[in-house]
């Protein structure tokens, strides 16, 4: 049986760059979801959104304990009401990197702490959606919640994407935690940093980059040899 490795990929600020500024936007979104949702000020539902980010991770883990509130409701009103049409769109760059992969080599994975429906909205967007294998997703439908950094989402990943061990796991997300826990139980992991963003006091990982295109010199038998195609 051929059982290949599994370079799993994180979406937001991954895929796209932070300039895109999703995030932002999402904080909007979620702000307006505490005020609308639980009657508070703009200033206690900003304190109070920050306050369930820093305890929880995510902002709906806070809301579901708490408040009881429906967390398929939350991602309507805010990941999948967010205005990406025309913000992300079709990357050839991305995808160019993408298809030199060679996926008899290593299986293409998503790796994400938002719900589904935002992670395939976000992928077809940027016209790469057929490059990927599956993803490994937050399920707002089921209690309690799985997410990144827990050592559960690790295993979930592990076992929905078919990797037989920790070693044959490869993984780059641009979250400084999520790469702390990942390099810990054994993977090899890539921390991205964009430019302007300062360096950790401590790398969180082994490999620290600045652009998914040095994933060509960090794990270059993953990729395609290129000097057949200059034939």
């Amino acid at each position: 049986m051929n059982v290949r490795p599994v370079l799993f990929f994180d979406i937001d600020n991954c895929l796209y760059p932070r300039s895109k500024k999703v995030h932002d936007l999402m904080q909007i979104l979620i702000n307006n979801f505490f005020e609308k949702h639980l009657s508070l000020s703009a200033a206690d539902a900003n304190l109070l959104h920050q306050r369930y980010y820093k305890d929880y991770g995510l902002a709906i883990s806070g809301l579901v304990q708490h408040h009881k509130v429906n967390a398929m409701e939350f991602n309507h009103e805010v990941d999948d009401a967010l205005p990406l049409d025309g913000l992300i769109t079709p990357n050839e760059e991305l995808r160019k990197f993408l298809s030199d992969i060679d996926t008899t080599k290593v299986k293409l994975w998503l790796f994400t702490n938002a719900h589904i429906t935002h992670g395939q909205r976000v992928v077809r967007l940027l016209g790469v959606d057929d490059l990927f294998e599956g993803m490994t997703f937050c399920d707002y439908r089921k209690l309690p919640f799985i997410y990144k950094p827990q050592a559960e989402m690790f295993e979930k990943a592990e076992e929905e994407a078919g990797a037989l061990s920790a070693k044959d796991c490869y993984f780059v997300d641009d979250s400084e935690l999520n790469c702390r826990y990942a390099h810990a139980r054994g993977w090899n992991t890539a921390h991205l940093l964009e430019t302007g963003i300062p360096d950790p006091a401590e790398k969180a990982a082994m490999y620290q980059i600045r652009d998914l295109e040095e994933l060509r010199d960090i794990f270059p038998h993953f990729f395609k040899d290129q000097s057949i195609n200059k034939l």
